[in-house]
């Protein structure tokens, strides 16, 4: 068979072997999430609960509200706290109930100064709104509803005497003046859901350096009903990025609860057959995939996403990259990477990108004569990889042809008869689409 004829059957066996290659891939995948399945349910038997309330050892410095807020509510919440002495956050899930057990339970969230958090996806309604405003900082990525209080009682007095109750604790939250007024403004069958707009409108997401400051008259704090009150809404949360400041005036270093929660993976994303490429932080060697997806979730939130290599052909060296950023995407058949996602951050949706694997679609001495992209190498003194990567990232680029004496790199936009050159190494581009092959929760 000519060399023609054997580069073509390559070509041809090409797709199989990307298909071959990535179903050894998703095999591996079962122990990965097998492993940390495990590891999971391990962590998941040191959740201590106190009726709606639970404490995981794991992360002792939160407490979660998950349900109605019963008659029994405040001291169970007290009983979670005595259980989490360190805690800083309580987030938020829970459709309301009881009124007075709930004030009681956000004055101990103020005495306390404990921040208050509504994830997405979460609710925070009725009774369950004062905990919320009791947060020394507080923020509102889910749903907070309002509406008045209702009783079966027709007794007006003590019914005024609840509403007084009322004002005076949010008066002590220094909560905004809009938000009593849609409160009061919506009948107890019904429920005002903020909306983003109005969160930010009326300074609901309160920061930790935004609280307002000693006062003129004798220190005391400015009412949230007094409509002379000079001092502005809180800003809106921003969104969390490395460079974000700390909300703790005290230390710029420090961040605040509820970064801190926010920035915490809640799943890991997992794909067969793609390369999450540089931006690593450090590499080693593993065993498996499921020991890289330890050793970057140990790292304390540094590491953001991994790459393992499972070639059974390199023996020797890092086959687990360790990274600060998903870097860029590139197709691998002999890749398992994981990225890691917080309580912000979606599920990643399938994308489909122009992939060169190094192991299935790289041929060594083997030209691709004409259809460059242009007249002169795209680039000189790089390696083959650099060449390669250099055509994923072009649009127009279907693949490539590099020199290896002249260190030379042409970008293809049409493939010739290729043909056999001592120390040429050619690549061919295919179309392929990645989704997370499972996406594991770490909660």
């Amino acid at each position: 068979m000519s060399l023609l004829g054997v580069f073509i059957a390559k070509i041809r066996r090409w797709g199989a072997k990307v298909l071959s290659s990535l179903s050894y891939c998703l095999s591996r995948l079962l122990p990965v999430v097998w492993s940390l399945a495990v590891q999971l349910c391990s962590a998941h038997a040191a959740v201590q609960s106190f009726g709606p309330f639970t404490v995981d050892d794991a992360h002792s410095d939160i407490i979660s509200l998950n349900g109605e807020i019963d008659a029994g509510a405040a001291l169970n919440f007290r009983r979670a706290a005595e259980a989490a002495p360190n805690a800083k956050l309580v987030i938020l899930n829970s459709p309301g109930g009881v009124v007075q057990i709930a004030l009681l339970i956000a004055d101990d969230v103020h005495e306390r100064k404990l921040a208050t958090y509504i994830p997405k996806e979460a609710g925070c309604y009725s009774a369950c709104a004062y905990i919320f405003l009791a947060g020394v900082e507080r923020q509102v990525d889910g749903e907070l509803g309002v509406h008045q209080i209702s009783s079966d009682s027709t007794d007006l007095v003590s019914a005024q005497l609840s509403i007084s109750d009322i004002i005076d604790l949010l008066n002590r939250f220094n909560t905004p003046v809009e938000v009593l007024t849609v409160m009061f403004k919506t009948p107890p069958k019904d429920m005002h859901i903020f909306t983003p707009d109005e969160v930010a409108r009326y300074g609901i997401d309160r920061q930790r350096d935004s609280l307002p400051t000693t006062a003129s008259n004798g220190g005391n704090q400015p009412s949230a009903l007094s409509e002379t009150s000079s001092t502005p809404s809180p800003p809106p949360a921003t969104a969390v990025t490395k460079d974000t400041p700390a909300l703790d005036g005290s230390s710029l270093s420090k961040l605040s609860s509820i970064e801190e929660y926010t920035r915490r993976p809640t799943r890991m994303a997992v794909f067969a057959g793609l390369d999450l490429f540089g931006d690593d932080i450090t590499s080693q060697r593993t065993d498996d995939a499921a020991n890289c997806a330890r050793a970057c979730l140990s790292m304390g939130g540094e590491c953001k996403a991994f790459t393992f290599n499972m070639n059974p052909h390199i023996a020797r060296g890092p086959n687990c990259f360790l990274k600060a950023s998903p870097g860029k995407a590139d197709g691998n058949s002999a890749a398992i990477s994981g990225q890691f996602l917080s309580s912000a951050d979606p599920d990643p949706s399938t994308f489909s990108m122009g992939v060169i694997d190094p192991k299935t679609a790289v041929f060594k001495n083997v030209d691709l004569p004409g259809g460059d992209l242009s007249r002169r190498p795209f680039e000189r003194n790089v390696s083959a990889q650099q060449c390669r990567l250099a055509c994923v990232a072009n649009n127009r680029c279907i693949g490539f042809t590099y020199m290896k004496r002249k260190s030379q790199c042409w970008l293809k936009g049409a493939i010739g008869t290729p043909r056999y050159a001592e120390g040429m190494i050619s690549g061919l581009k295919k179309m392929m689409s990645f989704a997370p092959a499972s996406i594991i929760s770490l909660e």
